[in-house]
């Protein structure tokens, strides 16, 4: 493993501007596109919000993010300890979302599909969830 770099975080919003920075700064390592490295900031900043806003519902929690690069393909790992999902299926569909009222999309496991080579998520209701991503850059 090239670089691994793993941050703790409280799940507060502007906290998801760390996420980001810490992502782009290991992908340095990679030489990345600005479209490249846009994708990601863009995943990852999904999945930290999708922690902040669904699995803590705005309450005091904490977000672990662990990134790993190995030569050109980045594994980005974010887990929460909140309330978990209790379909994880049904949540990853396109315009799914369980907070209509503050005017979510239900697009950001979408958006994390688009702009990541590979996603899978980990969930279990009263436990959190882990959401892992990984994106692969042309050398």
């Amino acid at each position: 493993m090239k670089n691994y770099i793993s941050i703790e975080m409280d799940a507060k919003s502007e906290n998801e501007f760390f996420g980001r920075l810490a992502v782009a700064g290991i992908l340095t390592y990679a030489d990345p596109t600005m479209e490249e490295l846009t994708d990601v900031k863009t995943a990852v900043s999904e999945a930290v919000t999708n922690s902040i806003i669904h699995g803590y519902e705005n309450k005091e929690g904490k977000i672990l993010m662990k990134m790993a690069l190995n030569d050109n393909e980045l594994e980005v790992e974010i887990t929460d300890y909140g309330t978990g999902i209790e379909d994880v299926k049904k949540a990853m569909e396109p315009m799914y979302t369980t907070k209509p009222d503050m005017e979510r999309s239900g697009m950001g496991f979408s958006f994390m599909e688009a702009f990541m080579d590979e996603l899978k998520v980990y969930s279990k209701k009263g436990e959190g969830t882990r959401v892992v991503m990984k994106k692969i850059f042309q050398e």
